[in-house]
């Protein structure tokens, strides 16, 4: 297969585009721009629908009327655009409908800036929007898994009925890199899906909807969640080990700054340091069950991030007091270096 030299936020368009996805909707905000302009390009060709809304909160909503229908639909957007649909991805969840949602985040908080940045952890691993509901998170660290992982996110989407969030930054979204695309999807092979409006035909008439007054319902509803996400937790983690064999010391980081962990990990075992390297791919569900084993036998973990410490509680919460655990971030856009952190990494070592 050919490679092609493309940036991240071209990738997700065409892996997306490829997955299936016949509806974008999306609302312009910088360092996620060219991902728009790539839809806009090539939706038409594709058979798609692209619409560039008047607003983010209409982008999320058209986004759940086209899912109703059974399309693969995504919207994308930066951190506060994000924030603005959390309300809309609280309505796909509680209808259960299959989405895909791209953050390409940015410094902040507020505005913030468009520099790159991992500030958004908390947002997109709680929910972000209003009551009980989980999202699949996938953090891609190479422009070949934002190929890989956009792909695979529309097939958990459809095989859950849930929407699948997309985690990656302004440095990720702007890279340029030899990818090679999986094959397209041919529509016509794909099931029907059941549960979509199609109007009425010859069937009975359905309708959707969250609203659910009766509350003995609304906690059915609400626990038959919670059995679907139990179910994404047994099958849907992932993560990369990367020098964990021997290591003493084991860094966790996802992303664009797992990619600078790796040079600082090269860095410090010329030197004679063993460090290794976590690297979840999916924020949630948390690859907490690895992180136990490793801390069966490696007592000295550091959590690396471009924030001022957000996946470094979820590190907290799987590992207890089973192993010493420090904390590097550089938040608000300042993008940190393979030697910035290697000297980290050493201060740690030498600490008792």
């Amino acid at each position: 297969m050919d490679k092609v030299f493309i940036s991240g936020n071209d990738t997700f368009g065409e892996s997306a585009i490829r997955a299936g996805c016949r509806c974008y909707f999306g609302y312009p905000i910088t360092p996620q721009n060219e991902l728009g302009e790539y839809m806009a390009a090539h939706m038409r060709n594709a058979g798609g629908v692209f619409i560039q809304s008047e607003s983010e909160l209409a982008a999320i909503n058209m986004t759940i009327g086209a899912s109703c229908t059974g399309s693969r639909v995504m919207t994308s957007s930066s951190s506060p655009g994000i924030s603005l649909k959390q309300e809309g991805i609280s309505f796909l969840a509680a209808l259960e409908l299959p989405a895909v949602i791209v953050n390409v985040m940015r410094g902040g908080p507020g505005l913030g800036n468009i520099a790159p940045s991992q500030g958004d952890y908390f947002q997109s691993t709680r929910g972000g929007g209003h009551g009980d509901y989980r999202t699949p998170v996938f953090a891609p660290g190479t422009i070949q898994e934002i190929a890989d992982l956009t792909f695979h996110a529309f097939e958990v989407a459809d095989k859950y009925r849930t929407p699948v969030l997309l985690l990656g930054d302004g440095m990720m979204g702007q890279t340029k890199e030899p990818v090679v695309f999986p094959e397209p999807l041919n529509l016509k092979e794909m099931p029907e899906k059941e549960w979509a409006l199609k109007g009425r035909g010859k069937g009975k008439s359905r309708y959707m909807a969250s609203l659910i007054l009766d509350p003995v319902e609304e906690e059915r509803h609400n626990w038959k969640l919670v059995r679907k996400y139990k179910e994404i937790e047994k099958n849907e983690v992932m993560y990369e080990e990367y020098m964990t064999d021997d290591a003493d010391i084991v860094v966790v980081a996802y992303g664009t700054v797992a990619r600078i962990a790796k040079g600082a990990i090269k860095r410090v075992r010329t030197e004679g340091i063993k460090a290794g390297l976590l690297r979840p791919i999916t924020l949630w569900p948390f690859p907490k069950d690895i992180l136990v084993d490793l801390a069966s036998r490696i007592k000295k973990f550091i959590v690396f991030e471009m924030s001022t410490g957000q996946m470094v509680e979820d590190v907290q919460l799987a590992i207890g007091n089973k192993a010493h655990i420090a904390f590097h971030g550089r938040p608000g856009g300042v993008v940190p270096t393979p030697a910035e952190f290697a000297r980290y990494i050493n201060r740690e070592i030498s600490q008792k």
